[in-house]
């Protein structure tokens, strides 16, 4: 584990009572957590700016199953994509609706195409892409 440092940060009155409602609604023990999240979600958000870095994610899909060729379309599209989808759970919302979760892991632009392509299908009511890090450069 590396060596903590502490530094000190300048802002203004207004914004750090701003921060301190923000650090007690999330709940976080202090602001130094708080201040570690921010600084991990911007690095993350760089990774997925980086064309050589490897990313994880999750595509969320709402979509009709009662679609003419849905799930057949999905399916193809998974399968060209299968080397970075590392799981899926399929859940039944009701008689005609059903949300799918991929979980992915690979380059980010390769994710993001994965999601564009599945969002943008006849019949998917919802997509998205949630970005996250593999964790490897956070520590």
């Amino acid at each position: 584990m590396s060596r903590v440092v502490r530094f000190g940060v300048s802002m203004s009155q207004c914004l750090l009572q701003q921060f301190d409602e923000l650090v007690q609604e999330r709940g976080y023990p202090n602001r130094s957590e708080a201040i570690r999240d921010l600084v991990r979600d911007a690095l993350v958000a760089r990774e997925w700016q980086s064309a050589d870095s490897e990313v994880a994610g999750t595509i969320t899909l709402i979509y009709d199953h009662h679609t003419a060729g849905l799930t057949g379309l999905l399916t193809e599209v998974q399968h060209k994509y299968h080397d970075i989808i590392v799981s899926t759970v399929h859940v039944h919302l009701d008689d005609r609706n059903c949300l799918e979760t991929l979980i992915v892991k690979g380059s980010p632009q390769t994710a993001k195409a994965l999601a564009d392509q599945l969002i943008c299908t006849r019949g998917v009511i919802h997509g998205k892409l949630t970005l996250t890090s593999t964790g490897s450069n956070l520590r």
